[in-house]
């Protein structure tokens, strides 16, 4: 039986409550939103304001890239499940309006905004979920040298700006390319993504390239508000 819930519902549920008590607790639609400004953005979690962001950004380590030696996708197992919700489910029902899911939680109906190109979509099956940072740059990064249970945390972090439902086409485009080498094409989007990317890195202690905090910095400096 499909059933509609709100996105906040789900991740109650994915949290610890059952999801007949998240949907009875969250009743509202949750409604895909454009960024706001200073950096912000409603469907990402954890996200800091511009002037926050800076600060991260400062402390970040600049450093060449490491190499790709032994870098899988599998390294970073995703998509966990949780309460019979996998990761991708969660935030697909948390970054769309009017999302209806079946027994299994897949969703059946809704519409998502996709803020990498402004696109709005009402098939979940045109939907990639996106780390904001790429497991192949952050194996880059530092991960390479994580266990397996950080890499799990991060490609399945469902607290902080690190996953965000978008086309599948926008995700594609970006692949593995850090800022200095791609910014969403809505450029609306930019101050958010700058925010998100230089959050992650800072929670993780993964290092940025000068060339990608230029471009962080840019785009931070570029932020309304």
């Amino acid at each position: 039986m499909a059933r509609a819930i709100g996105a906040a519902a789900l991740v109650l549920a994915v949290g610890g409550c059952s999801l007949d008590e998240a949907v009875e607790e969250n009743d509202e639609a949750n409604a895909p939103s454009a960024p706001a400004e200073s950096g912000t953005d409603a469907r990402l979690p954890g996200l800091p304001t511009a002037d926050e962001a800076r600060d991260l950004l400062a402390g970040l380590t600049v450093a060449e890239p490491r190499p790709m030696t032994g870098y899988s996708r599998d390294e970073f197992p995703h998509w966990t499940t949780t309460d019979g919700c996998t990761t991708r489910e969660t935030v697909l029902a948390r970054d769309g309006a009017d999302v209806t899911v079946d027994d299994d939680c897949q969703p059946t109906s809704g519409s998502w905004f996709s803020a990498y190109d402004g696109e709005t979509f009402d098939d979940p099956g045109d939907l990639d979920i996106d780390h904001i940072v790429p497991l192949a740059n952050a194996w880059r990064s530092g991960a390479d040298s994580w266990t397996d249970d950080r890499r799990e945390e991060l490609a399945n972090d469902l607290t902080g700006p690190q996953l965000l439902a978008v086309s599948a086409a926008s995700n594609r485009s970006k692949g593995d390319q850090s800022p200095d080498e791609w910014l969403p094409p809505a450029e609306d989007f930019h101050c958010a993504y700058a925010a998100a990317w230089t959050a992650v890195k800072d929670t993780y202690e993964l290092t940025v390239t000068a060339a990608e905090r230029e471009t962080l910095t840019a785009a931070l400096d570029g932020c309304a508000g």
